[in-house]
């Protein structure tokens, strides 16, 4: 099921018409398993108007892979193809082909091809130096190894300075959740949202027939499910150490934010943790954040940074599952009743709240705010913490959010904390103790909000955000 995509469309596509910097054009599109690349790539090659070639590496002998790579070029049976020493030998060969007419080739899981043979690299440089740039060529590789990706751009690889263009593929935004489960409500989209994000083959597991419920009983939870393989999965490539990656991503999914937090729920020394949370950082399952109210020029020394997981599956299941997975098997039914529990506080903590940071980035963009927010976060301290914050140092502008994920209309004495407690608490962490700013007031709410609440909203000036209005905003940013 292809959904959305219309950027990466629009880029590629911008690709094929490209004649700088060299009549050829050399792409590196890389993401995390799942996120869709070669949906996207197959899709692209299909309607491009232009023969386009896939292949894609195996683990396998470099020899082998070479002889795959031709035949696919060549369009015969492996055992036809002739067999190359060198990916030198073979890169010429290939060229020579390719040189007759206009074509794409894409090569897909390309690590892969890279471990078997540290020679590839400093081939195909030499190659596309050589031989490939000239040619009527869009070559394209693509990985789901992001680290190794990303490392390809780097100063130290071979490739540095000849790639034309890179795009990163990220999940699928909010928005696009309609057309996987287009008979859900956006209530049900949102926790959907929260317990499996943007990712399209997660979305497209789940049975849109069914409810969420009894998809985390009947699809997520079931036996011998990818859902509860996934995160050992996609981290066994990733990682050398796989059991110790995976305790600190529990304690984190259990609620360990900070270091010391993390180091005494892991049991894994500090001076050895920075390491491992650095490596999930570069493969993007964790960031390390900080209140959106620390000043620029104060971000790097700050010392109130926490830890979060991105993915919002990961942080399901190490909410959810994995503090039972050697239970799941024989004793499923106190786990779902333990999701059953706490689902809704976890949607609103997690989805809910990431949903309504992006409903205030948008409106920035769209300039339906009265600032543009130079940063969207939350804000937290000893005393106070606001769930959605956004800032401009400039123009010493500040918004604070707070978000409702109950089932009970929000009332006045909401409004009134935000308004008469939080909002002071929150300025006098600010330069000068906050003198001089224009603060904006917003309230985010799934059951909506009592008349009272209005009342006092709009006597403020505060604005109103129920789901439809949320659901509407971020739709409109991916029609």
């Amino acid at each position: 099921m292809f959904v959305d995509r219309q950027d990466e469309l629009a880029f590629l596509n911008d690709v094929l018409t490209r004649q700088r910097p060299t009549p050829a054009q050399f792409i590196l599109l890389y993401g995390r398993r799942r996120v869709g690349k070669t949906v996207l790539l197959r899709h692209w090659a299909e309607q491009a108007g232009v023969p386009a070639i896939y292949w894609a590496a195996e683990k396998e002998p470099a020899m082998l892979q070479r002889r795959k790579l031709f035949a696919r070029v060549l369009g015969v049976e492996p055992t036809q193809a002739p067999t190359f020493d060198s990916w030198d030998a073979c890169w010429q060969a290939l060229a020579a082909v390719l040189s007759h007419r206009r074509s794409i080739l894409i090569l897909d899981e390309f690590t892969y091809a890279a471990e078997s043979d540290p020679a590839m690299l400093s081939a195909l440089q030499h190659a596309w130096d050589q031989q490939l740039k000239q040619l009527p060529l869009t070559l394209v590789l693509c990985g789901s190894h992001v680290h190794a990706m990303e490392t390809l751009q780097a100063r130290q690889s071979p490739l540095f300075g000849r790639l034309t263009g890179q795009w990163h593929l990220r999940a699928l935004p909010f928005a696009s959740l309609r057309e996987f489960l287009p008979r859900w409500s956006v209530e049900e989209r949102v926790a959907a949202y929260a317990a499996v994000g943007g990712v399209p083959a997660y979305l497209e597991w789940l049975d849109p027939e069914r409810t969420l419920s009894d998809n985390i009983r009947e699809v997520m939870l079931a036996p011998g499910s990818m859902f509860v393989a996934e995160p050992a999965f996609l981290l066994y490539d990733e990682v050398r150490e796989l059991a110790t990656h995976l305790a600190i991503l529990k304690a984190i999914g259990a609620g360990a934010h900070t270091l010391d937090e993390i180091s005494n729920t892991a049991l894994i020394g500090k001076a050895h943790l920075s390491a491992y949370l650095a490596r999930l950082s570069d493969l993007y399952l964790v960031e390390r954040r900080l209140p959106a109210t620390v000043a620029p020029a104060k971000r790097r020394q700050a010392r109130t940074g926490r830890y979060h997981l991105t993915d919002p599956y990961f942080r399901f299941y190490f909410r959810f599952i994995a503090p039972h997975y050697s239970e799941l098997p024989y004793r499923a039914e106190p786990i779902l009743a333990h999701v059953r529990e706490e689902l809704r506080a976890f949607v609103g903590l997690t989805g809910f709240e990431d949903l309504c940071r992006q409903w205030v980035a948008q409106q920035s963009r769209a300039g339906q705010l009265p600032f543009e927010a130079e940063a969207v976060g939350s804000h937290w301290s000893r005393d106070v913490q606001v769930d959605v914050v956004a800032v401009n140092w400039r123009e010493k502008a500040l918004l604070l959010g707070e978000c409702k994920w109950g089932t009970d209309a929000v009332g006045r004495d909401v409004i009134r904390e935000l308004l008469e407690v939080k909002t002071a608490k929150v300025l006098r962490t600010l330069p000068e103790a906050g003198q001089g700013w224009q603060v904006t007031r917003v309230f985010f709410a799934r059951a909506g909000f009592t008349d009272a609440a209005r009342a006092e909203a709009e006597g403020h000036g505060a604005l109103l955000v129920d789901l439809e209005y949320l659901d509407t905003v971020l739709a409109r940013a991916h029609p």
